[in-house]
């Protein structure tokens, strides 16, 4: 089979794996849309602003948690003993990675339409049709990094150690970058630090585009150094794993 051909089955393997899971479909698309929809409802729920504001923070939360899941398969296939068998067959540990990567990058898809789609047919948010297609191709793209970091934490601690990491990471990326708060809301120490954040940056891949114009030059600057540190700690944790396992 050619190696596009592997890589591929693969994917479809490792996909298929993940939107069985009920963990999560809830956790890692329902959630988003509740937490979401109550976030924005609540009081008068009158603000376009902040319904459009909060939909794309949302969506950008769904997405990371989505993508710091796939690192939790990884724990799961290293402690079953799954990453071993995939050792002896054609694929290259290069492609085993690249397929996991891929992986991560379909199932954020989920949450992130399920978000938009909430913010758009309950909540009525309106947006010219090329800012919904640029919100969701940016969110999507812009949650690489945090794929990255989930794999970084699969490859290199014990699955139950990875669980309470990326749960870890997601809950304090998702306060201090501002995807459940309005940043007004914040100290002016922490609303500065939370502009260093990938999540920070991430989310304003999308209000950028919502307020109609593209992202700053500065939000692509740290999201790239962002997936740089992590595609590193990536691939120093999956060369720790291949001399183990």
């Amino acid at each position: 089979m050619a190696v596009t051909g592997v890589v591929w089955e693969y994917l479809r393997l490792e996909v298929r794996r993940t939107l069985r899971d009920t963990g999560f479909v809830i956790g890692g698309v329902a959630m988003p849309v509740a937490m979401y929809l109550l976030f924005t409802n609540l009081g008068d729920g009158d603000d376009s602003g902040w319904k459009t504001a909060s939909m794309v923070g949302m969506a950008a939360y769904g997405a990371m948690n989505s993508a710091l899941n796939t690192g939790a398969g990884v724990a799961e296939d290293r402690s079953t003993g799954w990453l071993r068998q995939l050792r002896i067959t054609p694929m290259t540990p290069r492609q085993v990675v690249i397929g996991r990567a891929l992986t991560g990058a379909v199932t954020v898809l989920p949450a992130l339409v399920a978000v938009l789609a909430a913010g758009g047919l309950v909540n009525g948010v309106r947006l010219d049709l090329w800012k919904w297609a640029a919100i969701a191709l940016l969110l999507w793209l812009g949650s690489i990094p945090f794929t990255l970091l989930g794999l970084g934490n699969g490859y290199r601690l014990t699955a139950q150690t990875t669980g309470v990491a990326n749960m870890a990471c997601n809950l304090v990326l998702a306060v201090v970058g501002g995807l459940w708060f309005p940043l007004a809301l914040f100290p002016e120490w922490l609303r500065s630090l939370s502009a260093y954040t990938p999540t920070n940056r991430f989310a304003q891949l999308g209000t950028a585009v919502a307020d109609g114009h593209a992202p700053t030059l500065g939000t692509v600057l740290v999201l790239s150094l962002w997936l740089l540190a992590f595609g590193s700690y990536a691939v120093t944790s999956y060369r720790r794993t291949a001399r183990t396992v």
